[in-house]
């Protein structure tokens, strides 16, 4: 037994300690110090752990997790930037730039055979619901549909035919639409219970603030310096602010056939913003209209994204779609461009969905924003051949199985709502088919000129330059792009790479039919540049190609998620994934100060170059009619090749008027006694001589511009009787 002090012991040491050794009371988990010849309990405790740890097998110690480090991934990111990089003008190395892609495609396939790279996988299918049709509603709208088909003769909007029309699809989508979704939740309830609960509803979560900013960055992309880039106007655009000025005019087109005819969407879009904005009939109309398509085009590249993959391949398509080129420029030229990746990208995604999902309803929206989109842009004819693959593809693949009747049916009702969306352009078709197919046909066939060589030999070759229009060579139209440079940047233009390669070892070994569209989609979305056979030097184009920039930027947006998630997953610690957070940023970063450098300077400048200063002309128009003149005594003598004279009507702020006056109709203008201002190209000295003998008392004054080719000479005549005295011209 182990000799302890008592509490008699304590108390003795505290009343006499003299006489007592002192003691204390220890603090807990300390042994009390007690001189024995015994074994005190700590040593027997340390004793009995040491005799345990000897009976019981030595515990391997844990060994700290290694993560080989991710030197494929990284290496086929490296090399892909580079060969890219190879392939921007004005270096052009195509040969190093082949070799290191083909390395980077082989380190690819390696890394997604050892499972070191996966991409995000799409939701599985589910059984699609067959509709009930509603026959009353139905019935109703079969009379209505033939009442506004022949109504719409003579090429006219009316009162009367829009509200047939309308009526009439109500009607038959209200036949076929499903009132609940899959889940047997219906869409009113849910409607009205958000806006009864709007304050809970709406959270902001850093996922919703990282795509504000994507938004933000996108809006600023597609308005920023918008009245100044492009500068000037060319003669297509005169031709729309014609047919707009129909249209505010009271002349409600179908189709407006001036310019080998223009569908209709762009037009009253025009009319609607220069009411809605103030900015009247202009430029600035124009692209305010067009670049507004750009920007709603961008919610379905991301809705695309999560739809194919997950929402970061969302967020990672539309941020590079943002920041983009190839849609910005399309975007700011002002004609219809943009029109076709803005009704595509809708057609695709309900399209998509209604394949993989029990939601009937997506069939009714994608076969209205096809209808639709009809409407807008010439190249959308050929969507309706890309629908077909996408139920062809999927018929095909065992993803379909036991759903092939239900995808069938659901093939007729993509069909019969464009047509109903259609019927308006249908009826003018009927009337004047020749105008109708004219700018296809021109381009596909002979009616403008032979082809060139042999049509099959051009449609492959047209093929091949499309196909590598992204990495190499985007064309050489200098009106809607950059000639001759790629039409992807370095960054995006690696991701469309790599994802591609993705696609097709995940198709080899998974068979999925949405791998296989996604690269067919591609070509035939390009097939309205591909197939001008009669003018291959019109192919590639950034224009008649934009439905494909949707797939090439979702593609671009898988890749870019492969790459990141491996790296992601791969990295070892914290800070091994912050340089991921901050690799993926610097790209993005330098992504967007490349294209903003491609838009409003390399394509700003070479467009200003190109293009006629009839923004200055009309400056000086109205200048003078605001002065010692009016705007009938001024005027522009055309010459070969020269600006178009309705333009500068359109600057000077009189759009009705074309300033245009031949040199043999100069003799006209003696029977005006005011003062007149000729306006005169700086090479054309025949006019000039004219010009002077008509009116000796009249002087010469040239307009300079810093661009060369752009000055021009202004002619002043003085009213009668009335002398000023001639200027100095500067030499």
């Amino acid at each position: 037994m182990i000799d302890e002090p008592s509490v008699l012991d304590y108390l003795k040491s505290k009343i006499f300690p003299r006489r007592y050794e002192k003691i204390s009371i220890p603090k807990e988990g300390e042994v009390f110090p007690v001189e024995s010849d015994l074994v005190t309990e700590p040593e027997c405790t340390e004793i009995k752990k040491e005799s345990a740890a000897e009976s019981l097998p030595a515990k391997p110690k844990k060994k700290r997790e290694r993560r080989p480090i991710p030197w494929k991934i990284a290496g086929t990111l490296f090399m892909a930037l580079l060969a890219q990089f190879l392939l921007e003008p004005p270096r052009r190395d195509a040969m190093p730039a082949v070799l290191i892609y083909a390395w980077a495609a082989l380190l690819l396939v390696v890394a997604m055979i050892k499972n070191e790279l996966r991409l995000a996988e799409p939701e599985s299918g589910v059984a699609l619901i067959m509709p009930q049709l509603k026959r009353t509603s139905f019935l109703i709208g079969l009379p209505l549909m033939l009442f506004a088909f022949l109504l719409f003769g003579g090429n006219r909007f009316t009162v009367l035919n829009l509200a047939l029309w309308v009526s009439m699809f109500f009607f038959m989508l209200r036949a076929l639409w499903e009132k609940e979704n899959a889940t047997g939740v219906r869409y009113w309830p849910r409607l009205r219970s958000f806006f009864q609960n709007v304050t809970q509803q709406i959270r902001f979560e850093p996922w919703d603030l990282l795509l504000a900013g994507i938004a933000l960055i996108a809006v600023y992309f597609r308005f920023v310096q918008l009245a100044q880039v492009p500068g000037e106007m060319f003669s297509d655009h005169a031709e729309k602010l014609m047919d707009v000025m129909d249209v505010l005019n009271g002349q409600h087109s179908i189709f407006f056939p001036r310019n080998t005819g223009r569908e209709a969407v762009q037009m009253y879009l025009t009319a609607a913003v220069s009411q809605l904005f103030g900015t009247g009939l202009s430029f600035l109309s124009l692209k305010i209209g067009t670049a507004l398509a750009g920007l709603f085009t961008l919610p379905y590249i991301y809705l695309l994204g999560k739809e194919i993959g997950n929402k970061w391949v969302g967020l990672a398509a539309v941020a590079l779609a943002a920041i983009a080129y190839w849609p910005n420029v399309i975007s700011r030229v002002a004609l219809r461009f943009a029109l076709y990746p803005l009704f595509t990208a809708p057609t695709l995604y309900y399209l998509i969905r209604g394949l993989k999902r029990s939601r009937w309803n997506d069939f009714l929206l994608a076969g209205l924003a096809l209808g639709l989109g009809m409407h807008g842009y010439s190249p959308m004819r050929i969507v309706p051949l890309v629908i077909l693959a996408a139920f062809g593809l999927y018929l095909l693949h065992a993803q379909s199985k036991g759903q092939r009747k239900e995808a069938l049916m659901g093939l007729l009702v993509l069909a019969f709502v464009p047509f109903l969306v259609f019927m308006p352009l249908l009826r003018y078709m009927l009337e004047d088919p020749q105008m109708f197919g004219y700018r296809a046909f021109s381009r596909m066939g002979t009616t403008e000129r032979t082809f060139p060589g042999s049509p099959w030999v051009i449609f492959f070759q047209n093929l091949w330059k499309a196909w590598i229009m992204p990495f190499w060579d985007n064309g050489g139209i200098w009106v809607h792009s950059i000639p001759t440079r790629p039409a992807l940047g370095v960054v995006s233009g690696a991701f469309y790479f790599l994802g591609l390669v993705m696609i097709l070892v995940r198709y080899v070994k998974k068979r999925n039919w949405l791998d296989l569209f996604l690269i067919v989609s591609v070509p035939l979305l390009m097939m309205p540049s591909i197939l001008s056979l009669a003018f291959p030097e019109e192919n590639p184009s950034l224009n008649r190609t934009g439905g494909a920039l949707i797939i090439v930027f979702l593609i671009a947006g898988l890749g870019a998620e492969g790459i990141f998630a491996a790296l992601v997953e791969k990295s070892r610690s914290w800070f091994g994934k912050g340089l991921t957070v901050l690799l993926a940023l610097g790209l993005f970063v330098g992504a967007a100060s490349q294209n903003y450098d491609l838009v409003l300077h390399q394509f700003a400048d070479q467009f200003m170059r190109g293009a006629w200063n009839s923004s200055e002309m009309g400056e000086v128009i109205r200048g003078f009619a605001d002065s010692v003149g009016d705007r009938d005594s001024t005027y522009v003598v055309p010459y070969p090749y020269w600006v178009d004279t309705r333009l500068v009507g359109i600057n000077a702020g009189y759009p009705e008027k074309d300033y245009a006056l031949w040199p043999e109709e100069i003799q006209s203008t003696l029977s005006n006694p005011e003062a007149k201002l000729f306006i005169v190209k700086e090479e054309d000295h025949q006019t000039l001589d004219l010009l002077h003998e008509i009116y000796p008392e009249g002087w010469f004054s040239k307009y300079e511009n810093p661009l060369p080719g752009k000055n021009f000479w202004m002619f002043f005549v003085p009213p009668e009787d009335v002398t000023y005295p001639e200027p100095e011209i500067a030499e």
